[in-house]
């Protein structure tokens, strides 16, 4: 079974031999290793690479221990060097490595080696790459599987393929696990024995059960606007347990950088401000989610909007949550506030979208709802409303366009249609 993530290929293809480190990113079994071993290694030997010019090294592989020493793989890399051919260096795992950003910065300065990388997330972060390697890692973020690239390796209907999809998410092992209770074990593990446990060695947590509680918290309520305080709050109002809004704070700034969660901030669309705090949360993969919560809380109209949100962000949008002041006036001629909310603004570049996802418009009331928002924006950005219905595209006399979800996941143009 091969999963198409061309996506990801062509970006590593169009930093090839740019004279930095590209370093893939991501949560953990999200098929970084995959990406580089398989997809990545094969398109090099398609384009005429030999093989002895792709020096690859699984440093999680028992058998690789001793280059683990960052003396050894410093040498045994520089044997393979014998021309002065373009030279692949690919290691998987690297945080294994001792002393590995002295190792890396070591291989930026062999001309004609081009260095990709791989690391857990837990000890290997996004941010240790800009702190590390100070302009010369180039990060390629890698998500768990869209639901196109989902479809593309998937045996049923577009149909079974969503029911599976939003049920137990887009990590590529979801797709070899046969009965649900399989995939439902996966996940559950998956979360409890790799996820928390890689954040509590990483930060050497040592209230596991508060860092419990928040994850539960954020899943339960996953799209709905919070804060540290609010959270706080909640935790002596419903769990009975104080605890600072500091310390939930570092919790959830621990749960982003293990790309568990995702945080979307408020933007003033006619004030073009930032708000910030409260902010919305939505989790990296909707199985790991649902996973959280036993599968308990199926509210299909969060799920989606996280699919949605998720999706944006693959294919490289910023994605922020829209809000509108509208004034009116009161029956007493007194000036009135209504503060209306756009689900999502999507942005990449001179690029601006502006999502409503909806669910379901069943009623003329329900759809002047979510038209509401976005007829208050008042520009020429394009606007979208996205239901679960199996609609292609429609457009009404105002000129906002209505798709259903699977047409919007699985054509990546259809932001454009």
């Amino acid at each position: 079974m091969e999963i198409k993530r061309d996506l990801y290929l062509n970006r590593l293809v169009r930093r090839e031999k740019n004279g930095m480190i590209k370093v893939v990113t991501g949560i953990r079994r999200c098929g970084k290793s995959y990406l580089l071993f398989n997809l990545f290694h094969n398109y090099l030997l398609e384009k005429g690479i030999k093989d002895d010019h792709i020096i690859e090294i699984a440093l999680d592989d028992r058998s690789n221990k001793e280059l683990r020493d960052p003396d050894n793989i410093l040498e045994y890399v520089k044997k393979q060097i014998v021309d002065r051919d373009t030279y692949y260096i690919i290691l998987d795992e690297v945080q294994l490595l001792d002393e590995f950003e002295d190792v890396l910065n070591s291989f930026l300065h062999i001309r004609n080696a081009d260095v990709y990388v791989t690391g857990s997330n837990s000890k290997f972060l996004s941010s240790d790459v800009i702190t590390e390697f100070r302009g010369r890692g180039d990060e390629i973020r890698l998500h768990p599987l869209s639901f196109q690239e989902y479809c593309s390796a998937y045996t049923g209907s577009v149909d079974e393929a969503w029911d599976d999809y939003f049920t137990y998410g887009g990590l590529p092992l979801i797709l070899s696990c046969v009965t649900p209770e399989e995939k439902a074990e996966y996940l559950v593990s998956l979360f409890q024995k790799v996820y928390i446990s890689d954040i509590i060695d990483r930060h050497k947590v040592r209230n596991q059960e508060e860092l419990d509680d928040l994850v539960n918290i954020l899943a339960s309520s996953v799209g709905s606007l919070t804060n540290p305080l609010k959270l706080a709050n909640t935790f002596k109002t419903v769990k009975k347990k104080t605890i600072s809004d500091k310390t939930l704070k570092k919790y959830m700034d621990y749960l982003m950088d293990a790309f568990l969660v995702n945080k979307a901030v408020r933007y003033d669309i006619k004030g073009r401000k930032y708000i910030g705090s409260p902010t919305k949360f939505y989790f990296e993969d909707v199985g790991l989610r649902n996973a959280r919560l036993n599968f308990r809380q199926m509210e299909e109209n969060h799920i989606m909007e996280n699919i949605i949100y998720n999706e944006l962000r693959v294919r490289g949008y910023q994605v922020d949550v829209g809000v509108i002041d509208q004034f009116g006036k009161n029956n007493e001629q007194k000036t009135t506030r209504k503060q209306l909310e756009v689900d999502f603004i999507a942005t990449k570049g001179s690029e601006k979208y502006y999502l409503q996802s909806a669910f379901a418009m069943h009623s003329p009331e329900k759809q002047a709802q979510e038209e509401r928002p976005l007829m208050a924006i008042g520009d020429s950005f394009k606007k979208i409303i996205i239901v679960r219905d199996n609609i292609k595209v429609r457009r009404n006399e105002l000129g906002i366009m209505t798709i259903g979800i699977r047409n919007f996941l699985l054509d990546e143009n259809s932001l454009s249609l």
